[in-house]
């Protein structure tokens, strides 16, 4: 099968996959994107898709004296990761600034969406955007990747990408302090130096063409230069100060707003 064919048949198949969702669990999906490294721009041949949504319910729902599950994980397997959720817990972690979520909103993958969405985004959520917390979680994530996996004499490719991305992000809000882009090649040509632009192409043109599991050398001079960024941004993260937005009145009337439209 021609690959135009399977990435057009897999998006119709995430497409009914929603509509099932919502059938079975009595929901309306506010908003379906693609997470990880498809939308990050770097996924290997055998790389599954993983699948992110954020949901509502009836009122009746919230109202209830019970406490009730506020995420659904749908289906997972060897092809496709799908889970979501509940537009109450999403609100709750956009007043903690939750990089993840964000991550969500700006994915240059998006399934399906709806202008309910984009309105609670774009007038209210985007707001709660916190670069300290931001930053302190790309930096440990880096950090833990990096100690994980890539120091060793044989590593896994893909896992660079897990820790330069991250670093990247941190740059970027460090320099513009705003939300990081998705994609990987715009934080590369956008915040990455110039002498390390050529050994990041080369590594990404090798990872794109080994599997999920295959692994190489170490690459000596981003190894250095992955050290060097962990120490720098350690030493930011814990002078920074701490810039969340405290207001819940603003998210609780966005929530009350959204159930009240269903």
């Amino acid at each position: 099968m021609r690959y135009d064919n399977y990435k057009e048949n897999i998006e119709e198949l995430i497409l009914s996959k929603i509509r099932e969702i919502e059938e079975k669990d009595n929901i309306k999906v506010l908003h379906a994107i693609e997470s990880g490294s498809r939308a990050w721009g770097f996924a290997s041949p055998d790389s599954d898709y993983d699948v992110r949504f954020v949901y509502v319910r009836n009122k009746n729902f919230y109202l209830s004296l019970r406490e009730n599950k506020d995420f659904i994980d749908w289906e997972l397997n060897e092809v496709l990761d799908i889970n979501g959720w509940d537009i109450k817990k999403a609100l709750k972690h956009f007043h903690k600034s939750n990089a993840t979520l964000f991550e969500w909103s700006n994915s240059p993958i998006v399934y399906y969406t709806t202008d309910e969405w984009k309105e609670l985004y774009d007038r209210t959520a985007c707001k709660y955007f916190a670069c300290k917390s931001a930053l302190y979680h790309y930096y440990g994530t880096a950090k833990k990747n990096y100690y994980d996996y890539l120091c060793y004499d044989m590593v896994n490719y893909k896992k660079y990408f897990y820790v330069l991305r991250p670093i990247l992000a941190c740059k970027w809000i460090e320099e513009k302090k705003c939300p990081p882009p998705v994609l990987f090649d715009e934080l590369v040509n956008t915040v990455l130096e110039e002498d390390m632009k050529a050994a990041v192409e080369d590594l990404l043109a090798k990872k794109v063409k080994m599997s999920e599991s295959e692994k190489g050398p170490r690459v000596e001079m981003i190894n250095k230069y992955i050290e060097n960024k962990l120490e720098y941004y350690k030493a930011i993260v814990e002078t920074m100060e701490d810039d969340r937005n405290t207001d819940w009145d603003a998210l609780e009337e966005e929530f009350r707003w959204m159930v009240d439209s269903i």
